[in-house]
């Protein structure tokens, strides 16, 4: 969607139309603390943006229109526009409020192909809810949202399987997932600004340089991302989530927790009998942007050291750019264990079982807080 709590506060409110719409924090005359949340196209002709201090948004903009956050009012128009796309596809994978991914695969024959999916999905979000939607179709999530994002608002971009490193080539490197300011900067010092630029790296080059995240970075310029759609509705979850007393940007902090997390999901998981195949790394930054990453196992998982161990993958792929104010650890994919048995001999650990075990009839005396793992020095 675009600039959405701004745009839903015009719509509720005709008089807005047209006028630069700012909404966040109380911005208390130029003295306010906290942040934007979402400016109005008109606004950010000021400058103003997401994630800005809301004091430097009413320097920029004193006569600017400051409202509120309405959460309750933007989940009940999401609810709504999540339901036209869940109408055109049932593999609908909600990022947040005004973000989705859709997988269209097989319903070509109801609705046609993609582009004209894309199309109807724009006409019915217009004239049911009166606002626009930028629309990204691609092979994949990764190209998918680099085109939805390309020429909002209203926008809509179909970029085909064979045209991939065509439209990605002249694009900045900014627009690839995991790319934050200081990546960018060595990238830059490396005489590297777009991504088809990166793409002339070799593969060995770009690990070289960036470690775990060159290979994603690498695989990214390449236009490679075979990350799944996975339906937010269906898709049954177990997870837990800490929102920090003030942000935190030491790495092993940040990993310390997620080991924590992961012990969490996997004691609730073999609490339920339950085993799953998805794990999901959630973190939210200091601006209250989410940042969500999936990683799936071939077989079904059950313990913490494997789910921490899928987690630790996704986060060394991450710039921390910025303090993080929330972390969350979930699996998805869920199915009972005992239809499992034999299969979850193939990726967990029998010694690592064994400590689980053991924790658990722990935890069952005297409470989940007793006992939990601790890190190695490398992080793992």
């Amino acid at each position: 969607m675009d600039a959405f709590y701004a745009t839903v506060e015009q719509r509720d409110n005709p008089d807005f139309l047209g006028k630069p719409v700012i909404v966040g924090a109380n911005p208390r005359h130029g003295r306010g603390r906290g942040v934007v949340s979402t400016a109005s196209y008109e606004a950010r002709k000021y400058g103003i943006h997401s994630a800005q201090p809301i004091s430097q948004a009413y320097r920029l903009c004193p006569n600017g229109i400051f409202l509120p956050v309405r959460g309750k009012r933007y989940v009940h128009v999401s609810r709504a526009i999540m339901a036209i796309l869940r109408e055109y596809s049932p593999v609908v994978e909600t990022v947040s409020l005004d973000e989705a991914f859709l997988d269209v695969t097989g319903t070509e024959r109801l609705f046609g192909h993609a582009e004209e999916i894309g199309k109807q999905m724009k006409v019915r979000i217009k004239e049911q809810e009166r606002l626009t939607a930028s629309v990204g179709i691609g092979p994949n999530k990764l190209v998918a949202k680099i085109a939805s994002d390309l020429k909002k608002p209203d926008g809509f971009v179909v970029v085909g399987r064979e045209e991939v490193r065509q439209f990605l080539s002249p694009l900045p490197v900014s627009r690839l997932w995991g790319i934050g300011k200081k990546t960018e900067e060595k990238l830059a010092n490396l005489g590297i600004t777009t991504i088809g630029e990166l793409a002339l790296l070799s593969k060995k080059t770009s690990q070289d340089c960036f470690g775990k995240l060159g290979v994603v970075l690498w695989q990214y310029a390449q236009g490679i991302d075979d990350s799944p759609v996975i339906s937010s509705r269906e898709a049954k979850s177990i997870s837990n989530e800490l929102t920090f007393q003030k942000d935190v940007t030491d790495i092993q902090v940040l990993r310390e927790t997620l080991l924590q997390l992961s012990e969490k999901v996997g004691y609730r998981l073999r609490s339920q009998n339950m085993v799953g195949r998805t794990v999901t790394l959630k973190i939210r930054w200091s601006d209250f942007s989410t940042y969500i990453r999936h990683k799936t196992y071939p077989k079904s998982i059950f313990m913490g050291d494997t789910i921490y161990a899928g987690i630790f993958a996704l986060i060394e792929n991450i710039d921390i750019h910025q303090p993080v104010r929330l972390l969350g650890v979930g699996v998805t994919q869920l199915s009972r264990a005992d239809e499992h048995q034999m299969e979850l001999f193939g990726i967990e650990n029998g010694k690592s079982q064994i400590v689980d075990e053991t924790m658990d009839r722990i935890k069952n005396k005297f409470g989940e807080k007793i006992i939990g793992r601790g890190l190695h020095q490398s992080g793992r």
